[in-house]
């Protein structure tokens, strides 16, 4: 069974605390009684072996127990958080070939139904024969329709094979995010303590870290950025924290070197990995530096062309409802534009957000380093507007953190970057805004 490994080490830690949920510990022993608990229950209700099941949930005690059940039982399972719309929970029903599904409320019981129909996509016949459990991870659909990732689950526990550091780790990124699993499964496979977060504001996370003593925290430079923006570091205890791991987009100079000030005593990492391939061991350079190392055990990079491309054991078995993004050598086609030093790189941005003006590329995450570092800004988004001349021209949606003339600013922030970037890289036109300028997940909204 391909979690065995797990429930051995899970009885191996026995009444160490697990999970922290609702303020309430919940031992090992507790979650393998639960995993078994589980596992009886989905058989005696008739759930045949290698069925999709939607699993929607929030992280908490169940909804582990349940994801680790129902791979053990040899199901397809489907992530879904509760947040999402009933209407995109159709579509993501309908693309993944669900034929049951369980939702967890937010008392933590678990209520599972059939659903009926078939699964046909032969994604999942060649799981279904190679006799492997399966995770499907959806694409937030925010340029388009969402893609639906397709993984051999077995094969993607063999990461979590090897224990590392057992930390007390608060699960920041989502259940149904390839970062939130990979959170969940590289902390409990080592034995470490899941803290669930009811609150994922500023202040709600970091009194989560202070009252239950986390020690690693995963997240992403948005709210990191939210995070200072709030002054939340000095209302709470951090004593206990030793990593804040980054990843999900590119982090600001700015915004790393503001954090490394106030937090001389945490170590700052960065995380690199996709749905498509998963999470990649890295390695950064120093707490002060965006290069970082990318690869370990079972995977390869090279980069071609800027664009970096990825060979993994554990890479996907494919899209349900787009082409294959592989080669025809078998790697993975990240879409990330990188520079290279060494064995190191450091990531510019996605090739699909570059922006060219008049043949010069243009990297949004270079133009909002120097934005931010404007007074009064809170936050800043730069994109790529269409321009009959020059192609495209680059454009700064930006917050302010108090109001201030419209025309004074856009000539304060054009004569500040012009003194730092070159003539194609200025914003041409500014955008103030009142409203947050991430998703919910904590992340960029680049679309104009």
């Amino acid at each position: 069974m391909p979690i065995d490994f797990l429930l051995e080490r899970f009885a191996a830690c026995g009444d160490a605390d697990a999970i922290v949920w609702n303020d309430r510990a919940y031992s090992y022993r507790w979650l393998l009684n639960r995993i078994r608990h589980w596992r009886h229950h989905i058989a005696e209700t008739g759930v045949p072996e290698h069925a999709n099941v939607a699993l929607v949930a929030d992280f908490s005690p169940n909804a582990a127990a349940l994801l680790l059940a129902l791979a053990g039982h040899g199901c397809v399972v489907l992530p879904m958080t509760p947040a999402i719309s009933e209407s995109k929970q159709e579509e993501y029903l309908a693309l993944g070939e669900c034929t049951w599904r369980v939702r967890i409320g937010a008392d933590d019981e678990a209520g599972l139904e059939a659903l009926g129909g078939e699964s046909r996509h032969e994604l999942f016949g060649m799981l279904k024969a190679s006799g492997h459990p399966g995770l499907v991870l959806f694409s937030s659909g925010s340029t388009g329709k969402s893609k639906g990732v397709v993984h051999d689950f077995e094969q993607l526990l063999e990461n979590y094979r090897k224990p590392r550091a057992a930390l007390r780790t608060i699960a920041f990124l989502l259940f149904d995010h390839i970062g939130g699993i990979n959170t969940m499964l590289h902390t409990l496979a080592s034995g470490g303590c899941l803290i669930v977060a009811d609150d994922r504001s500023p202040d709600g996370v970091l009194d989560a870290i202070a009252r239950h003593r986390a020690e690693l925290l995963p997240t992403s430079p948005t709210f990191l950025n939210l995070v200072l923006l709030s002054d939340a570091i000095r209302r709470h205890d951090l004593s206990s924290l030793k990593v804040i791991a980054y990843a999900t987009e590119p982090m600001p100079e700015t915004t790393l070197a503001r954090l490394r000030e106030l937090l001389p005593g945490v170590r700052f990492h960065q995380n690199y990995g996709l749905s498509e391939v998963g999470i990649l061991r890295s390695k950064s350079e120093s707490s002060d530096s965006l290069w970082v190392q990318v690869g370990g055990e079972g995977y390869e990079t090279r980069v071609v062309d800027g664009v970096l491309q990825i060979k993994a054991q554990s890479a996907m078995l494919g899209y349900l409802n787009a082409p294959s993004p592989f080669t025809e050598d078998g790697w993975f086609v990240t879409g990330d534009v990188v520079e290279r030093k060494g064995d190191y790189f450091r990531f510019l941005g996605r090739q699909s957000e570059l922006i060219n003006v008049g043949g010069e590329k243009v990297y949004p995450a270079e133009v909002e380093n120097v934005v931010r570092t404007l007074e009064n800004v809170a936050e800043a988004v730069v994109y790529g507007e269409k321009n009959p001349i020059l192609g495209n021209i680059v454009c700064a949606r930006v917050t302010l953190v108090e109001p201030e003339d419209r025309a004074a600013f856009t000539a304060r922030l054009k004569q500040h970057c012009a003194a730092v970037l070159k003539r194609h890289q200025v914003p041409v036109k500014v955008e103030i805004t009142a409203g947050p300028q991430h998703t919910d997940r904590f992340k960029k909204v680049r679309i104009p």
